[in-house]
């Protein structure tokens, strides 16, 4: 999968912030030219190329141990890459030392001084870059301003909030006006209300200052709210980068789809086909009808990919129409997230808003849903397009 992958990304144009920059456009604010990182026999990132625009918010997304967090810290200069480049600005930075880099970095620990305030804390970077003293003052003060705790220069981190003490620790990484701002999982260790109001602050100073800004996470929550563009990263390779509506709504390969949304995956095997559409037969024997953007052929093994808000319930008037019966019922208030057993051989889920009743378990009920609301992967779990 991962050669296919690479190659048909390899054929399509690129540009600042999708991949390598084409002569003549701007310098891109941070890039990897055939990044490799190894310890021994193990690769954690591999043969790593991306290009990333001036003031945009760039997400690295992806499971534990996909090379997210390494690939961050390379930029950082915490970890030494085996071979490639990394530029900053234009200028190569992975063989100078970390404090030459001018990269503001966010820790999912806060990483604060316990014995120093809130003034010294912010402060504590603006020393290595020979900020006249007469200046501290100032730009700390706009900092606070910026995180909305102004007056707080007195106060330890002890006397502050998780969510303050994460403000904090923003103030201090954007205080020398640095090039890039790296955060990594900043949010993980604040609770569901302020982990949701950290996203906003957070995406509003970026926009304010223009700072670049590449954030890692686990959430796909955070990085289609926060993001200008996902890298969905796995085994230390890209799968995928683009807009969120593109990773999420048109995934690249099956590993995409089932780790941004868990999308329904059904596979099934072309009976039929006139022109673009296509008739299915599914392993549970129902047959579904799909739009695909090229010609199949008959007998073609083909997966049909199905987002859960795609899924309509109960009476539909949708080309396609699979019955089953209700395995499981999470009611959210003004949705509910359905687990619906079709066949016997096949669970889906579905999650709409609700319109009358919630369903119950066992009860038995229809699902439909568009022939072109659909991604189709062929056997090798990459996106037919």
């Amino acid at each position: 999968m991962r050669e296919s992958v690479e190659t048909r990304e390899a054929s399509r144009p690129r540009s600042a912030g999708t991949g390598l920059p084409n002569a003549g456009t701007e310098r891109p604010a941070v890039e990897f030219r055939d990044v490799h990182i190894a310890y021994g026999n193990f690769v954690a990132v591999r043969d790593f190329s991306l290009a990333i625009d001036k003031g945009s918010f760039v997400t690295l997304l992806g499971p534990s141990g996909c090379g997210k967090t390494t690939i961050l810290r390379s930029i950082a200069g915490l970890v030494d890459i085996s071979r490639g480049q990394i530029s900053i600005g234009g200028r190569r930075v992975d063989d100078i030392a970390i404090y030459k880099r001018n990269i503001g970095l966010v820790f999912q620990s806060y990483a604060l001084f316990p014995h120093k305030n809130v003034f010294d804390n912010v402060a504590f970077g603006l020393k290595y870059h020979n900020v006249p003293k007469a200046d501290i003052a100032r730009k700390v003060g706009k900092a606070l301003e910026m995180v909305r705790l102004p007056g707080s220069e007195r106060k330890l981190p002890s006397q502050l909030s998780g969510g303050q003490q994460q403000r904090i620790a923003l103030a201090r990484a954007i205080v020398f006006e640095p090039e890039v701002l790296l955060l990594d999982e900043p949010l993980s260790a604040l609770d569901a209300n302020m982990r949701e109001e950290m996203r906003v602050e957070i995406k509003k100073i970026q926009k304010e200052t223009g700072i670049t800004a590449i954030f890692v996470t686990h959430d796909q929550e955070e990085a289609l709210s926060m993001s200008d563009r996902i890298v969905v990263m796995n085994a230390g390779s890209m799968e995928q980068i683009g807009t969120p509506e593109q990773v999420y709504e048109t995934p690249a390969t099956a590993f995409v789809a089932d780790f941004l949304g868990k999308a329904n995956m059904l596979a099934g095997t072309v009976a039929a086909a006139d022109g673009l559409t296509a008739t299915l037969t599914l392993a549970t024997g129902q047959t579904v009808s799909v739009v695909s953007p090229k010609p199949l052929s008959p007998g073609a093994a083909v997966t049909v990919v199905v987002r859960p808000q795609k899924l309509s319930l109960g009476s539909t008037d949708t080309a396609n129409r699979l019955s089953g019966r209700v395995v499981s019922t999470s009611y959210l208030g003004g949705s509910a997230i359905y687990e619906i057993d079709i066949g016997g051989k096949r669970t889906v889920r579905a999650n709409t808003q609700i319109n009358g009743r919630v369903v119950r378990e066992g009860e038995p009920i229809d699902i439909g849903f568009d022939p072109a609301g659909c991604v189709l992967l062929d056997e090798k779990g990459i996106r037919i397009s």
